[in-house]
């Protein structure tokens, strides 16, 4: 038997993080389907590599399977759901995204009355890949969440039931995410002041010694935003929006949102510098004839 008793699962959509999060459902013994249409050929691939099932519709993934997990970019979140519950889906939803708590809200409206029990889930960590790095937390109605934690519990994506309604775990994970990934537009824009005025070197040896293990302490640490600020951007409008909610600045986040904007060109190449974001930041845009710093 499946742990929590979950027959087919579905994810939508099997992205990095997705395809991750499907890989431990797989693990875990469930059957998982996904939806190839309008998908692009890495995220073929990466379905096919974890064995998933394709469906032919949304229609036919909502009628298979009695948990959809939806992980995808946060602008996309509320699409999805409206798809699944007009597909008539009767099950749980995950909402795995990293949305505000009232975007949280606007997901539950979509399928109030429905049938569907919604459970809100934050991902914390990159895609499941070892023990302890990757955590999924939990909240919403009792019994749901604890049987998509049930689902998870021995895999490599570790659950957290929260106590509490939906949009205490959105609240977390946006929380997180406000120190650690503003913590690299933040970075970015120390080393482009120190590269605008001939003190990037000094500016480096000094985080090193002072600030190791962060994103100022080398351009290299800093490189890895690049292939992932397509997906941070709009997360950055999220926490915003977040933040207002409770009346808490929302520039840290609009002021990060922008810079991520700037390396949206950077989408998934691993082989971009620290260097290269440095100079986007300089040069006031985005593009290729940015000229990375100290060349």
């Amino acid at each position: 038997m499946v742990h929590g008793e979950f027959g087919e699962v579905g994810v939508l959509h099997p992205g990095a993080m997705g395809a991750g999060v499907a890989a431990q459902a797989v693990a875990a013994g469930a059957s998982v389907r996904w939806l190839p249409q309008g998908r692009g050929a890495a995220t073929r691939q990466r379905a096919e590599r974890l064995g998933l099932k394709p469906a032919a519709s949304v229609g036919e993934l909502a009628a298979t399977c009695d948990l959809v997990l939806s992980v995808c970019p946060p602008a996309a979140a509320l699409s999805v759901a409206e798809q699944v519950a007009a597909a008539g889906f009767r099950g749980v939803y995950v909402d795995a995204n990293a949305v505000s708590p009232e975007r949280m809200a606007d997901i539950g409206e979509v399928f109030e009355g429905t049938g569907t029990t919604l459970v809100d889930g934050g991902i914390t960590g990159p895609p499941p890949r070892e023990a302890g790095s990757t955590r999924l937390y939990l909240s919403g109605e009792e019994t749901a969440v604890a049987r998509v934690s049930a689902l998870f519990d021995g895999t490599l994506l570790t659950p957290f039931p929260l106590p509490g309604p939906v949009g205490r775990a959105s609240a977390l994970k946006l929380s997180f995410a406000a120190y650690n990934k503003i913590s690299y537009a933040l970075a970015a824009h120390a080393c482009a002041l120190a590269d605008g005025h001939g003190v990037l070197d000094d500016l480096l040896d000094l985080a090193a010694q002072a600030l190791p293990g962060t994103p100022l302490a080398g351009t290299g640490r800093l490189a890895s935003a690049g292939p992932r600020a397509w997906r941070w951007e709009p997360e950055m409008r999220e926490i915003a929006r977040a933040s207002r909610e409770v009346g808490a600045p929302a520039a840290f986040a609009e002021a990060a949102a922008e810079t991520f904007a700037r390396w949206e060109h950077h989408k998934d190449d691993e082989t971009v510098t620290g260097a290269r974001l440095v100079a986007d930041l300089r040069e006031g845009r985005a593009g290729p004839d940015a000229r990375p710093a100290g060349e």
